[in-house]
This record gives structure tokens, sequence and C-alpha cells, in this order.
């Protein structure tokens, strides 16, 4: 496995099991390329609690996601240095799938890796909002990997 053009891979987490084997696969890219990896974890806005009068609630839920975030770019980073790869880790705030386009347009990503859940029937031929919107519209190669594809970083 090798990405002779990839200097930089983001790696978008939700904190899932469903995300495991992108990192995984954007680790041994990065590992055989000498790129760099951004893992990215998004803390949506998308307001589910828009309109409540206990704002502590609301603060204490971002706060929650916040560290949800933290500990799911923990992972990746971790997993880079097992594997020695660097990793830069980044927490964002708005909508997941273009805060993640914006993310690779600015910091000049070659390629995004994310997760999305295997299935079968009709949900096999479903990424995900998120990942769907991604590939839409990506200026970049975006490799989407189900949860239960094999890859074992070298």
């Amino acid at each position: 496995m090798e990405c002779k053009q990839c200097k930089k891979i983001l790696v978008a987490t939700d904190g899932s099991d469903n995300f495991g084997q992108a990192m995984s696969f954007a680790l041994g890219l990065a590992k055989s390329s000498g790129a760099m990896v951004y893992t990215v974890y998004v803390v949506s806005n998308v307001s589910m609690y828009a309109g409540t009068r206990d704002v502590s609630w609301a603060e204490s839920m971002n706060e929650h996601f916040f560290r949800e975030g933290e500990t799911a770019n923990n992972v990746v980073i971790e997993e880079g240095k097992a594997h020695g790869v660097e990793v830069k880790a980044e927490i964002l705030e708005g909508n997941p799938g273009e805060e993640i386009l914006d993310f690779a347009e600015a910091n000049d990503i070659d390629m995004i890796a994310m997760g999305t859940k295997g299935g079968s029937g009709v949900n096999r031929f479903l990424l995900g909002s998120v990942a769907e919107k991604v590939v839409r519209h990506s200026k970049v190669p975006v490799l989407v990997v189900p949860n239960d594809a094999a890859c074992i970083v070298p």
C-alpha cells in the first residue's frame, strides 16, 4: 500500500468503531509514504438543544462532546506513535461535512480517510450523510472504509 502523492492525510473521526479501519488504512499509507496525518473530530453545531432554557445543560453537553473529541483524536495519536507516524489533532465545531472539507482545503490535504458502516442489502450502498457529503464535494481523493474491511498496518 503506497501513496507517493500523499504528504498530508486527513483522518476524520467520530469516535465510533466505524472509523477504526479507516484510521488503520490511513496510518499504513502515511507510514509507507512518509505523510503527515491530521486527525479531526467535529463537534456538530446542529443544536439538538436549541431553544432550551437550561443553558447549563447545553454547556455540559458541549463539554462532553469536546472531551469525546479529545479521546477520539488521542486514539489516532497513540496509534500513529506506535507505527512511527506523526499525527496532529484538531477539534472543530460546526457542520461535520463542511468542516472536514474546509479543513482539507485550508491545510492542503492530499487525501481524506473516513469510516462508514459496513452493511448488507440497501444499507450496503449508503455511506452516511457526512461521508456522502465529503465524497461528493471533496477536491481530493476520499478513502471511505467500512468497519469490516481487513487492514493490517505494516
